[in-house]
């Protein structure tokens, strides 16, 4: 057995704010949408992984979702300049990540990272 594809799931009373932040800015692709699912995503092999942690490092709360962008400083920029709060970093950590902590429309803390 191996597996596929992972996927995140995240509860939202409306859905429609994620476009805003996975699609516009994150500029992931509309995979699939029910009305009441919406899938985003990119039709390129990606690394799956899955990640267990007691603490989000540097003294940090474990975040919901990690996404890693080529362009951190384009990325943090977009995100600023479209409102969601920034609530760590930019920061360079010592195990060789650049990474801010935002979060998205419905509350989930995500972990936007580059390898530098």
């Amino acid at each position: 057995m191996k597996v596929l594809r992972i996927i995140a799931n995240i509860e939202a009373p409306d859905i429609t704010p994620a476009r805003r932040f996975y699609q516009d800015i994150l500029g992931l692709q509309v995979m699939m949408d029910h009305g009441w699912i919406t899938t985003f995503g990119a039709d390129r092999p990606m690394t799956v992984q899955v990640s267990v942690a007691s603490q989000g490092g540097s003294g940090t709360s474990v975040p919901d979702l990690s996404i890693e962008v080529d362009d951190l400083d384009a990325a943090f920029e977009a995100f600023t300049a479209a409102g969601f709060p920034i609530e760590y970093g930019p920061a360079d950590e010592p195990w060789g990540v650049r990474r801010f902590y935002v979060r998205d429309p419905f509350g989930k803390l995500v972990n936007i990272l580059a390898h530098t």
